[in-house]
């Protein structure tokens, strides 16, 4: 393979021009990459610029509707008694609740065995399932079943296996092993609170050594004295909520008041205040979030298109028609009014957003005076107007649907955020491919200009060296007639 040296037979310096020349025609690529700079900045930008769009509109979209005003909160005068939750169909109530008894599981339980002995006994245990119904002594309680279900005990069985095949075989009911220090009991005991969710044992006789008890009912024979009871009967939570006798089969009480959760803990003799009323922070917070995301997006629009004349540097936007179009929109919004809530008699049903304390700033954000906010949320009612009223109108409407519709259009398929974002990628992949092109003509050049000067060298080699050759004929002819 012969070995190439540009530069080598002329004398000149074949890399250095080449390389010189390549660059002249890779020029064009300066002011391609600065644009292509300048296109990802406005790019990013507008990726945060539809972010923070789309946090404004989630804000106002929830002072747009009932979920951001009907927001309840409840306390209770007996937390150790009746603990209490509120839901957003909680509405403003007082409520007196007295506790007059909790929901318990029904159990039962088997005399002792010796701990880790086989209990000796073998047969079927059924378990059914049912409903209790224990009414006030000397009436016998009943029992209605509903389902059966078996299990088989072996003589080698110890108590701790009873229990695995008890809670394996799903019967409704779960099995505990209670040691006493010598013996070990078997406990049975519903898995849910609640006369519904009661039991009954029926073992076969060979299971009698284990003396497996139920609470009396009906069926029992009433001259013989009623089994004894190892445990407690199930019952259900009786409740007087203002007066009125409520029943529950577990001690937390849904909806017993639509969208309030009580929680039974002690049954007292006195009675538990409820109380549930407008939980007014959480809207004063849902009315912050909104102001802050604006202001978010007002000062993200304002830095872009901005001119810093101490540094002599527009902002990344500066004069892009569609930003300050944009920044001049949603300004022009939140200085608008709207039509439904009442807060002056000098503007009857027309309201802006100042009238409540929400007041634009000469920087175009908005700045809660608390004052204003404070008095207007003692009519929430009417506050509430201001954010919601609804008059099939984007110019007359409440804010909330007004800068929520305003904010998702801007954000979608076809708003004005997506297109710009879409334009910006178009004009970063345009820019990509005119760099190719400058590349690709570069490459070109450079391999016609290394043609053209390797040719231009292996000439001048020749003629170097024909030079050389007569100017040494010369000399020798010089010698030769001297």
């Amino acid at each position: 393979m012969a070995i190439s040296a540009p530069g080598v037979g002329s004398g000149l310096d074949v890399n250095s021009i080449v390389t010189q020349l390549v660059a002249i025609e890779k020029q064009p690529l300066q002011q391609l990459q600065t644009k292509a700079s300048t296109f990802q900045a406005q790019l990013s930008l507008y990726g945060k610029v539809k972010s923070q769009t789309s946090e404004l509109g989630d804000a106002a979209a929830l002072l747009a509707g009932a979920s951001g005003w009907n927001v309840q909160k409840a306390s209770t005068s007996n937390s150790a008694a009746v603990g209490v939750s509120v839901g957003a169909s909680a509405v403003a109530a007082a409520l007196t609740v007295e506790v007059q008894q909790l929901a318990r599981a029904q159990s039962t339980a088997s005399s002792g065995v010796a701990a880790g002995m086989g209990t000796g006994a073998s047969g079927s245990l059924n378990i059914e399932l049912g409903s209790r119904n224990d009414p006030v002594p000397p009436v016998p309680p009943t029992f209605t079943g509903t389902s059966n279900v078996s299990v088989v005990v072996v003589a080698t069985d110890t108590v701790a296996d009873i229990a695995t095949k008890i809670n394996a075989a799903g019967a409704g009911v779960t099995a505990t092993v209670l040691r006493d220090g010598v013996n070990e009991r078997l406990v049975i005991r519903s898995s849910s609170t609640g006369t519904e969710a009661g039991f009954r044992l029926v073992p076969d006789a060979g299971l009698s050594s284990l003396n497996f008890t139920n609470p009396p009912d009906s069926t029992d024979d009433p001259d013989q004295p009623p089994p004894v009871f190892v445990g407690q009967t199930a019952q259900d939570a009786e409740v007087k909520i203002n007066g009125v006798d409520v029943k529950s089969a577990t001690n937390k009480m849904v909806d017993a008041v639509e969208g309030v959760t009580l929680q039974l803990s002690q049954a007292m003799t006195g009675p538990v205040e409820i109380t549930i009323e407008n939980d007014l922070d959480a809207i004063q917070k849902n009315i912050q979030s909104f102001v802050d995301t604006y202001n978010a997006l007002n000062t993200t629009l304002a830095d872009a298109t901005k001119y810093d004349a101490a540094a002599k540097k527009g902002g990344v936007l500066q004069a892009d028609s569609t930003t300050v179009a944009l920044q001049k929109n949603l300004r022009a919004l939140v200085g608008s009014s709207s039509v439904g809530a009442t807060f002056s008699a000098l503007s009857p049903n027309v309201s802006w957003l100042s009238d409540a304390g929400i007041e634009r700033q000469t920087d175009g954000s908005l700045k809660i005076n608390s004052t204003k906010l404070t008095s207007a949320m003692q009519d929430t009612d009417n506050l509430k107007k201001l954010f919601t009223a609804n008059n099939s109108d984007p110019v007359t409407n409440g804010f909330g649907l007004k800068v929520r519709d305003f904010a998702r259009g801007l954000v979608a398929f076809d708003g004005v955020v997506t297109n710009k974002s879409t334009a910006l990628q178009g004009s970063i992949t345009r820019n990509s491919k005119d760099q190719d092109r400058v590349n690709d003509r570069a490459a070109r050049v450079e391999v016609q200009l290394r043609k053209q000067y390797n040719t231009l060298d292996a000439q001048m080699a020749q003629m170097n060296g024909l030079s050389s050759y007569v100017t040494a004929q010369l000399a020798q002819w010089n010698k030769s007639t001297g």
